[in-house]
């Protein structure tokens, strides 16, 4: 369940705000000397101003196929480069953007609640098959039954928590 958690949180970071995040593009694949590599492997990123990322490559020769990545990204921004270092000018949401982002979001948090719940199925069974190996009396099974389902709960909880900070953080303007 924790795995699934930080699954999400990656994959919500790499959702694009009105502000700028390195969680934006450092999951974005550049082609680097013909293995595809992650930007965070190949290159510094920082936030100098709440609208702008600069990517340091530490490589002057992957400048181009980090361009490259970012352009066929659907993450709709445009980098400028100077040979050496690469800003990306993250614009303003407009409302419609902000929509879909949400709609985005909330189907990626269902992904993740999804998740969750199949895990606690999975050790469901597997308590199933304890009890029916003698292993686990049936007073145990039940409180593990209890105590599995209180957990699924509060991962779910944490999840909305989460969904909603992001939703938030998406519409506020």
């Amino acid at each position: 369940m924790g795995k699934a958690m930080e699954a999400l949180r990656r994959e919500l970071a790499a959702v694009r705000t009105g502000r700028a995040s390195p969680g934006l593009v450092e999951h974005l694949r550049v082609e680097y000397y013909g293995t595809l590599t992650p930007l965070g492997q190949i290159a510094s990123i920082t936030v100098p101003e709440a609208r702008m990322l600069v990517i340091h490559p530490w490589d002057r020769h992957a400048v181009s196929a980090i361009e490259k990545a970012i352009l066929k990204s659907d993450l709709g921004l445009n980098p400028s480069s100077d040979g050496n270092v690469i800003r990306l000018a993250v614009p303003k949401l407009t409302e419609e953007r902000r929509q879909q982002l949400v709609r985005v979001v909330r189907k990626r948090l269902e992904e993740g609640r999804v998740e969750i719940r199949n895990t606690r199925r999975l050790a469901m069974e597997k308590l199933r098959d304890l009890k029916a190996e003698k292993e686990l009396s049936e007073d145990e099974h039940k409180r593990f039954g209890d105590q599995l389902q209180k957990l699924t709960d509060s991962f779910i909880d944490h999840i909305d928590e989460i969904g909603k900070e992001k939703e938030a953080e998406l519409l506020e303007l």
